[in-house]
Parts: C-alpha cells; structure tokens; sequence
C-alpha cells in the first residue's frame, strides 16, 4: 500500500465517521419530535402551573401564574370536540426545536388524544411566540375533562418541567 492509498482510506475513515455522527444526531432530533413525549410531570409541579379560572373577564385569554403562555382558543369550559385546534402564544423557552406537546384527558384521567403545537415564527427568543396545532382525540368517557399543554423538557429533568391545564367540556 503506498502513501496515496493510505491517505485516501484515512478521508474515507474520517467522512464515513462525520456523516456517521450527522446521521445519528438528525435521527435523535426527529424521533424526539415524532415519537418521544416528554417526561410525566408530577402533581406538585402541576399544581404550580395549573390555572387560576379567571372570575370576570371579557378576554377568553388564560395566562399561567409564570406568563410563560397564553391560551387563545379555546376558552376555559368550552365545549370541545376531536379534531381540536388550538392556538395562542408562548415564550421562547416553552418551545424545544420550535414546538410542545398539548394533550386532552377525560376527566377519569384517560389520555384520549395528544398533538404537536408549532411555533409560527422565530421560537428562540426570550418573548411570546405564537403557536398553533390541533388534537385528535378518541371519544371521551366523562362529560369534562382537561386540556394540558407541557413545557417542551428536552433534559427530562423534574425542575424544567411544567404544565399548564384549561377545563374543557366534550359534545
């Protein structure tokens, strides 16, 4: 083997471990957004971020305790049903690659459905953010049930966590 040919399987070595790394690391982010929800989040931390319900307001806009997002549609105790479209506005820090997870339980606690809200602009940034997406969800059980949009938690670790929940109504 002469030098040519050494320095040709060293470029070959080297670009087959570049695009090796590419390829594992585009892999990761796509099956993070299509199949990886986030981490459960624990009652205690959805308590901190559940919603007040707004006493007399004319605005159908809920707002979390952290203003971290608002909710435009659909208001609280709306009367919903499947396919739901959904759309307000988020800080910056509540998207992970320009998106989070919302998802609708019945209230028994069953999961009947869950989406992907995409942010509709520049999502890193430290201000609001308008989103929007819709839920398909399986016929309820219950008559109420909980809307819940979580906090994209890219680490998986408890204190970046958070969630917020808007009481719904199914037709």
């Amino acid at each position: 083997m002469n030098v040519n040919d050494r320095k040709l399987h060293y470029i070959l070595l080297i670009g087959g471990v570049v695009l090796g790394i590419a390829g594992f690391a585009l892999w990761q982010d796509l099956s993070r957004i299509f199949f990886a929800l986030p981490a459960p989040v624990s009652k205690e931390t959805s308590s901190e971020h559940s919603l007040p319900m707004p006493q007399s307001s004319s605005t159908p806009e809920i707002s979390t305790q952290s203003d971290l997002i608002v909710l435009e549609t659909p208001a609280p105790q709306a009367l919903v049903k499947s396919p739901l479209s959904l759309s307000g506005r988020a800080k910056g820090p509540w998207y992970f690659e320009g998106s989070f997870v919302a998802r609708i339980e019945d209230s028994a606690g069953n999961n009947l459905g869950v989406g992907i809200m995409q942010a509709d602009g520049e999502w890193m940034v430290t201000g609001f953010v308008p989103f929007a997406g819709t839920i398909f969800f399986a016929p309820p059980t219950t008559a109420t049930g909980k809307l819940i949009l979580e906090k994209q938690n890219a680490s998986g670790l408890p204190e970046h966590a958070a969630q917020v929940e808007i009481p719904v109504r199914f037709q």
